[in-house]
C-alpha cells in the first residue's frame, strides 16, 4: 500500500473493446451460527497478535465481549476503538489518530457492526496498513465483502466514496446474531441485495458501463448477482419469518449469504447504476435519511430503475417481493408524499449528478427520473391496496 490514499474512481467512457476487467473478493468468507465464539480459530490464521476492534458502545457490551473472550482464549491482545456512528473522514481520521497514538501498534482491524462501522473500519484499516477483518452484526447491506467504503459527512449525507487494494482479509458471519436483531434489518439487506442483479444486468447491456473498480464487469459478478436475486426470490418470506421467531433456518442462511457476499461481490464486479443513485439522492433529504435505512432507500430506487428502463413486468414481480417483506414500495412509505414537488426535484438532480448512473445503457433524462419515481409511487399505492401493508406496518411498529 505504497498510496498515502484510496483511489475516488470516476465514470470513463467509453470502455474500448478488450478492456480491463477485475474480479474482488475478501480472501476468506466464513459464515455459520455461533461463529463469534469461536473467531479466534479463524483470526488467527492471519499469524496476527494485536487487533483493533471497531464497534460501537452498544456492541462493547454484547457481541465485542464475546468476541474478545474468543481472541483473549487464542493469545491475541484487542483493543476497543468506539465508532462514533458516522463513516466521515473526521471520524476515520480521530480513529486512526486514537490507535496509532499507542506503544504496541495493532496489526489487524476488525470491524464489528452495521454498515456503517463496517465502511469505517476499512479505511481506517487501509490508513495503518494493516488487514481488515469484517464481522457483521446485521445482514442489512452488503457492504462486507468489498474493497469500497461509502464516506458520508458528518450529517450523515453521502460525500464520496473510496476503493481500496485488497479486499478484506476475512468476512466472518455469525447467523445467529443476525438471527437475533430487528427482522427490519434483514429487510433492508434483501432491498439492497436486490438492486445488485439489475444494476449488473444494466451494466452488462451498457458497452461504456464500468464497475466501481473503474473497470468492465465480469461475467462472475454479473453471475453471482443474478444468483443473489434468484435466492431472494426463493427465500426472501421463510428467512423474514425465521429471524421475527429468533432462530436461523436454511432460508436464512440463504439470505444472509445472498444479502452479503453474492450482491457484495455482485456489485463490485459487475457494476451499479440507477437503483443506488436514487438511494443516495434519498440521503439530501433529511426527513428520509434519518429514519430509512439504506437498503429500502434502495428497494425504491430499484423500482425506479426498472420503469426507467420499461421493464413493467419485472417491477411488477419485484414489487410484490418487497410489499410481501416490508419494503418500501411508494413515497408514503419513505416518509415523503407525490406532491412535494421541491423534495422530489432534490431526489431528481442528485440521481443525475450520481458517478455512475452514466451505466444505466439508455440516455437518462430529468423528465424521466421524475416520471417513474411518481410511477413507482402508482404501482406501490395499487399493490399496497392488493396485498396490504401489515409486513411493512409490523417491521415499522404501526400496527
Amino acid at each position: 500500500m505504497s498510496e498515502a490514499n484510496p483511489s475516488s474512481t470516476e465514470i470513463r467512457q467509453p470502455a474500448p473493446q478488450g478492456a480491463t476487467r477485475i474480479f474482488g473478493s475478501p480472501g476468506r468468507y466464513v459464515q455459520a451460527a455461533g461463529l463469534i465464539d469461536r473467531a479466534a480459530e479463524v483470526i488467527s490464521t492471519l499469524k496476527v497478535a494485536r487487533c483493533a476492534i471497531l464497534c460501537s458502545a452498544r456492541s462493547q457490551r454484547n457481541e465485542a465481549l464475546r468476541l474478545q473472550a474468543s481472541l483473549h482464549g487464542a493469545g491475541i491482545e484487542t483493543r476497543i476503538a468506539t465508532f462514533g456512528g458516522e463513516c466521515s473522514l473526521r471520524e476515520i481520521e480521530q480513529q486512526v489518530a486514537f490507535l496509532r497514538d499507542d506503544t504496541q501498534p495493532v496489526d489487524a482491524l476488525i470491524a464489528l457492526g452495521g454498515g456503517k462501522t463496517i465502511d469505517a473500519g476499512k479505511s481506517i484499516a487501509y490508513r495503518l496498513q494493516v488487514p481488515s477483518i469484517v464481522m457483521p452484526t446485521l445482514a442489512s447491506n452488503d457492504a462486507p465483502c468489498s474493497a469500497i467504503s461509502v464516506i458520508y459527512t458528518p450529517e450523515g449525507v453521502t460525500e464520496s466514496f473510496e476503493v481500496f487494494e485488497q479486499s478484506p482479509a476475512l468476512v466472518l458471519v455469525d447467523t445467529a446474531i443476525i438471527a437475533e436483531a430487528p427482522a427490519r434489518f434483514l429487510v433492508a439487506g434483501i432491498g439492497d441485495a436486490m438492486a445488485t442483479w439489475y444494476e449488473a444486468r444494466a451494466c452488462q447491456r451498457n458497452p461504456a458501463g464500468i464497475t466501481p473498480f473503474g473497470v468492465r464487469p465480469t461475467l462472475a459478478g454479473t453471475a453471482l448477482a443474478e444468483v443473489s436475486a434468484r435466492a431472494l426470490f426463493d427465500y426472501s418470506t421463510l428467512a423474514v419469518q425465521a429471524v421475527e421467531s429468533r432462530r436461523v433456518n436454511e432460508a436464512l442462511e440463504h439470505i444472509v449469504e445472498a444479502n452479503t457476499l453474492l450482491s457484495g461481490l455482485g456489485f463490485e464486479s459487475g457494476g451499479i447504476a440507477a437503483a443506488h443513485a436514487v438511494a443516495q439522492a434519498f440521503t439530501l433529504l433529511e426527513e428520509v435519511d434519518h429514519n430509512y435505512l439504506h437498503g429500502e432507500m434502495v428497494a425504491y430506487g430499484v423500482l425506479t430503475q426498472l420503469l426507467l428502463e420499461g421493464d413493467q413486468t419485472e417491477a411488477e414481480r419485484v414489487g410484490r417481493l418487497f410489499a410481501a417483506v416490508g419494503l418500501p414500495v411508494n413515497l408514503a412509505q419513505l416518509g415523503l408524499e407525490a406532491t412535494d414537488s421541491q423534495s422530489l426535484a432534490t431526489v431528481v438532480e442528485a440521481t443525475l449528478g450520481f458517478p455512475f448512473i452514466g451505466n444505466m445503457p439508455l440516455e437518462i433524462t430529468a423528465e424521466q427520473v421524475q416520471q417513474s419515481l411518481l410511477a413507482v409511487d402508482q404501482l406501490g399505492t395499487r399493490l399496497m391496496t392488493e396485498l396490504g401493508d401489515l409486513p411493512y406496518a409490523r417491521l415499522h411498529g404501526a400496527e
